[in-house]
């Protein structure tokens, strides 16, 4: 997985590329920790995402109660099967994903 950031002020969007999976989880983990200070407004971008794990959506939920209080977090440009992992682990009720 490669791991794009734009930050903007107070807005972060992380973009990984490839495959989000129990190998490449602890870097997008990582890298969230380093960045998510200030921060109000939290994209993920999925354009460029082939494939999430539940490791990859551990991350996800881990950023959301990060944000919980502290902004907003959106995931966008998600493709049909990184819809379906949300959707079945449940956490589509939980966060916008589109």
């Amino acid at each position: 997985m490669v791991l794009h950031k734009q930050q903007n002020g107070t807005s972060l969007t992380l973009k990984p590329e490839g495959r989000l999976d129990t190998l490449t989880a602890p870097l997008l983990e990582e890298e969230l920790n380093t960045s998510i200070a200030g921060v109000t407004d939290l994209t993920f971008d999925f354009a460029d995402l082939e494939y999430v794990s539940s490791a990859g959506i551990r991350v996800i939920v881990i950023a959301y109660k990060l944000m919980h209080g502290q902004g907003s977090l959106k995931v966008v440009n998600a493709n049909e099967v990184v819809r379906e992992a949300f959707s079945v682990t449940g956490v589509d009720n939980i966060i916008s994903i589109s």
